[in-house]
């Protein structure tokens, strides 16, 4: 093989294929996943894996410019490959159900692509599941996704994880009390974000904050743990925006407990989203043996306005290679049970073929194929491609596969 054979071979950076048991378990496990969302009545939706560049820009708050793919149309116009489900299912709906009143229940599953350098060990293109319901501004409506997520995780096969419930209005209620200007406001999150409490009182102290203001600026980074932080939280809480957002999460929880997943669930005040779309309740979830987020969702009341139609919106996005990447390592990982035979014969094709035939009539999957190597390397085959078992037709001889 020449050269550039060899290098034909090879995938770009930042995506990988994916195959035999591997593929299976995935998509054993979005079945899985997907089979809780339909049990709550969403709906499949398919949006296009490109759109306009104006769907994603900077004004909608999703993903950074530099880091979309980019190209153009033969008309010149510039598109995108899809980085983010929400700003797509966002245009649809107002697309399609403009003058609908009642609430709306979408689920979708697909593949995003950032174009993000600073891979840090991460995919280029991934797989997301999520769930978007569109036209309930309720507390119920956050309920329902956050207990939604957890009961889709738990099917899935994940045994141990954590939600993390945040309330963007909380931190920006903080912010236009202290009368912080867009860039300072922007710099202070940053800083909360990553947990760097001198660089926030720095930027504070420069700014000459008040004490009393600066002092439940910075609390915001102790402010996570069980229910009882929002006591906590609460007392700093001198305005009414960030008051209101303490009460919502409250509401919340208490409707969580109804739905009886309130084990699963933790509080962290400091959160923030680098989707800036995000207008209150917002929520991640962690397992071990995963690098980060295997979930991320919230509230985004003001998105579909962007495209016309005026709605209050909550959704989620879980990022399927992570969960099955952690259901994996945590050897967790649902297989199907579903059999697959490989079926061998050196004899008669038509009688063969008829003997196949019973085998796939009965829901099993099965592979005809014609003995022409010693049966060790049929069997070694097998092994690596996971077939059940191994049935030499001529003999009714059976042999254990690869599971």
């Amino acid at each position: 093989m020449g050269l550039d054979g060899k290098r034909l071979l090879h995938t770009p950076e930042g995506v990988r294929d994916i195959y035999g048991k591997e593929y299976a378990n995935k998509q054993m496990v979005q079945k899985l996943f997907g089979d809780k969302l339909h049990s709550y009545g969403y709906q499949n939706i398919q949006t296009p894996t490109f759109e306009f560049f104006d769907v994603f820009s900077r004004e909608i708050g999703t993903i950074p410019s530099k880091e979309l793919y980019k190209f153009f149309d033969k008309e010149g116009n510039t598109l995108v490959l899809r980085p983010d489900f929400t700003p797509s299912i966002a245009r649809c709906a107002a697309k399609y159900f403009m003058d609908e009143i009642i609430p709306l229940r979408f689920c979708y599953s697909g593949n995003n692509f950032i174009n993000t350098s600073n891979l840090q060990g991460k995919l280029k293109e991934t797989t997301q599941m999520g769930a978007e319901l569109i036209g309930d501004a309720s507390p119920e409506a956050d309920a329902e996704m956050i207990a939604m997520l957890v009961e889709a995780l738990c099917s899935s096969g994940l045994k141990e994880f954590q939600i993390s419930v945040g309330q963007v209005e909380y931190f920006k209620g903080l912010c236009a009390n202290a009368e912080l200007d867009e860039e300072t406001e922007f710099a202070l999150r940053e800083y909360i974000s990553n947990r760097n409490e001198f660089g926030a009182q720095e930027l504070l102290l420069d700014k000459k904050i008040p004490e009393k203001t600066m002092e439940a600026l910075l609390a915001v980074n102790s402010l996570f743990g069980t229910y009882e932080i929002l006591d906590r939280a609460q007392e700093y809480a001198k305005n009414l925006r960030s008051q209101k957002a303490v009460m919502r999460l409250r509401e919340v929880y208490e409707r969580l407990k109804l739905y009886g997943v309130e084990n699963y669930i933790s509080f962290d005040l400091a959160m923030v989203s680098k989707y800036n779309y995000y207008t209150g309740v917002i929520f991640n979830a962690y397992t071990y043996q995963a690098g980060s987020a295997i979930a991320k969702g919230g509230r985004y009341d003001n998105l579909l306005e962007k495209f016309g139609k005026s709605a209050p919106a909550t959704g989620f996005v879980v990022m399927i290679d992570e969960l099955v990447t952690a259901l994996t390592r945590q050897k967790i990982c649902p297989t199907s049970n579903d059999k697959s035979f490989l079926l061998l014969y050196s004899g008669d094709f038509k009688d063969a073929l008829e003997k196949a035939k019973k085998y796939r009539k009965h829901g099993n999957s099965a592979v005809l194929m014609k003995m022409e190597q010693p049966k060790e390397h049929y069997l070694k085959f097998a092994a690596d491609n996971y077939f059940s078992e191994v049935v030499c037709l001529d003999t009714i001889a059976v042999e254990k596969g690869g599971v």
